[in-house]
């Protein structure tokens, strides 16, 4: 059964699709589940394939990262080509990217319908950005996730966009962690969205949270060019403390 397998996390791929097939390919599917921490798009040339390659790879589970979050909006303003869709460009937005989702309906559902938030165990979260702005959709995972796919059926994209977009909160600010942890009632947070320089997944706070994003993506702006270990990056979840 896939409950039995151990948990392989994969942090911000930013469309490099082919440094992804290379990463992944010591950790055969039907060993692993993934889990894939948001930010697949934007950036690299290839998103919509790394969403499909996410979606379609068995066991695993694709959280929403705030760069899907706005590349739905430009798909939403995408004839306009008003803020959103200018906002999306320049946060490393690739328009041949956006035509192909524009044609995939079904990869646009399942897209909307991702989780902010997943539960690896009973005491380890996974989310995609480290901060505790999700916790102004609600008060619990379940009712957090029902917001979020709310807010993006109705359109509504600002809202997710501001809470997603913070950096480092948690290194910062690590009262603020004890507190986000403590409200969701885990031990410890999986998360990505602010790169590292570590040469592995950092862990910091004592164990308490994990960042997953060490600058995978090669394209893009320098932001996307830290070249980092694809080990920084893609690992398996370290046993906790």
């Amino acid at each position: 059964m896939s409950e039995a397998l151990p948990w392989l996390v994969v942090g911000d791929v930013h469309g490099d699709l082919e440094r992804l097939f290379k990463a992944l390919s010591p950790y055969p599917p039907d060993q692993w589940r993934t889990l894939f921490l948001g930010d697949l798009v934007d950036g690299g040339p290839f998103g919509v394939g790394a969403l499909r390659y996410a979606r379609d790879r068995p066991h695993s589970t694709v959280l929403l990262g705030n760069h899907e979050v706005l590349m739905l909006a430009a798909l939403a303003d995408r004839a306009n080509r008003g803020s959103p869709f200018l906002l999306w460009m320049s946060n490393g937005g690739q328009l041949h990217d956006l035509e192909e989702l524009a044609k995939d309906e079904t990869l646009q559902e399942w897209l909307a319908d991702r989780p902010a938030l997943y539960r690896l165990d009973a005491g380890t979260l996974a989310q995609h950005c480290d901060n505790d702005g999700y916790g102004r959709l609600g008060g619990s995972l379940e009712e957090i996730n029902q917001a979020v796919r709310r807010l993006l059926a109705s359109g509504d994209f600002q809202p997710l966009w501001d809470l997603m977009t913070p950096q480092g909160i948690f290194r910062t600010q690590p009262a603020r962690l004890e507190s986000w942890l403590a409200k969701m009632g885990v031990r410890r947070l999986v998360h990505g969205h602010t790169p590292h320089q570590a040469p592995a997944p950092d862990v910091y706070a004592g164990g308490r949270a994990i960042d997953f994003d060490g600058s995978f993506g090669r394209f893009g702006g320098a932001r996307y060019r830290r070249r980092r270990p694809v080990g920084a990056s893609v690992a398996p979840l370290p046993p906790a403390r």
